[in-house]
């Protein structure tokens, strides 16, 4: 699949040049955003309180490139967020203060819009790895973490640049109203072989034991999956309220990985002081997998960056996931 994926590198390295001579994509440093964490709108305004259409994009290369990753809000005001249950995969991640902050990655499909989007963090880097020259999509990020975020092996387009694939939406109140046009990215979306996440997708293996619901609590933060046999899939719900999309549609993964990773402190900290955590998806460990209304116990191992995570079950046999969106919630060991 990874190489499969490579093979749409050259076909799209053209057209994001026209992206990056445009100014849309992050090549150096700049000052820290406002629409980091701190409460303020980032600059420029991008027409605060309207909705446009998006525009064609000269810069779109239909059915080649790398997958599109968004980092979508996740506190109380952002919800509900829009886009999220077209996302391939969703991880889910600890931040500041001990809340949580999503990464939707998309390959599959492109929706109109997604959102609210904020910023990046140290660990998205390594996340991001196991892509071949992925977008980041993002509000911005703390200003140490710029150099950083151009060096790293991706493309990242931040609303800091002024690219007009953001906007701002009169639905929410700053900074909880920054959003996407992902088709001014790419014009379409690059297809499932882009997602190089080592994930197998087939039938359940033999044993697992029966799980009508799960909870994920991070210091903050609380995610449940609760099986639905009618709908065959996980229904989400975060803080203890149902998680729909702005039109209604409530988010329901086929398979949630509960990842279990060692979280520890960075050298970052947010404008009040608090430290960023950071969560290492490069290593080993266990997870739970639940697909099927079952529980499986499994190992995890990612030996490099630049690979996919593989999961077996305890004879050493792939995990096999349910066709559908993946959630993956990385939880502290």
């Amino acid at each position: 699949m990874r190489q499969m994926a490579r093979t749409r590198r050259g076909a799209m390295t053209a057209a994001l040049l026209t992206v990056a001579a445009a100014g849309s994509v992050m090549t150096g440093c700049s000052s820290g955003s406002s629409a980091t964490d701190d409460g303020r709108a980032p600059a420029p305004s991008l027409g605060q309180g309207q909705e446009t259409e998006p525009a064609q994009s000269p810069s779109s290369t239909a059915g080649a490139g790398p997958v599109l990753a968004v980092k979508i809000d996740n506190v109380g005001a952002a919800r509900p967020q829009t886009g999220l249950d077209a996302a391939d995969v969703v991880y889910a991640e600890q931040v500041e203060g001990g809340l949580s902050r999503l990464m939707a990655i998309y390959a599959s499909k492109l929706p109109q819009a997604v959102g609210p989007v904020r910023s990046a963090r140290e660990s998205d880097l390594e996340l991001l790895r196991q892509f071949d020259m992925p977008t980041l999509a993002f509000s911005g990020a703390q200003h140490k973490l710029l150099p950083v975020i151009a060096k790293a092996p991706l493309h990242a387009v931040s609303a800091d640049q002024g690219s007009s694939a953001y906007y701002r939406s009169a639905s929410k109140v700053a900074p909880h109203n920054l959003f996407l046009h992902p088709k001014q990215l790419m014009r379409s979306a690059p297809g499932a072989a882009a997602l190089t996440t080592g994930f197998h997708f087939g039938a359940a293996p033999a044993g697992g034991s029966p799980q009508a619901s799960r909870t994920v609590r991070f210091p903050a933060a609380r995610f449940t999956f609760a099986w639905s046999a009618s709908k065959h899939r996980w229904l989400v719900s975060m803080d203890g309220t149902p998680t729909v999309t702005t039109d209604g549609k409530r988010v329901a993964p086929a398979t949630v990985v509960v990842q279990y990773v060692k979280v520890h402190n960075s050298k970052y900290h947010d404008v009040l002081g608090n430290n960023t955590p950071y969560t290492e998806t490069v290593g080993s460990g266990t997870a739970k997998v639940l697909r099927d209304g079952k529980v499986f116990d499994v190992d995890w191992k990612r030996p490099t960056a630049g690979g996919g995570t593989n999961f077996t079950t305890t004879d050493g046999a792939p995990m096999n996931f349910a066709k559908g969106q993946v959630w993956v919630v990385l939880a502290k060991a």
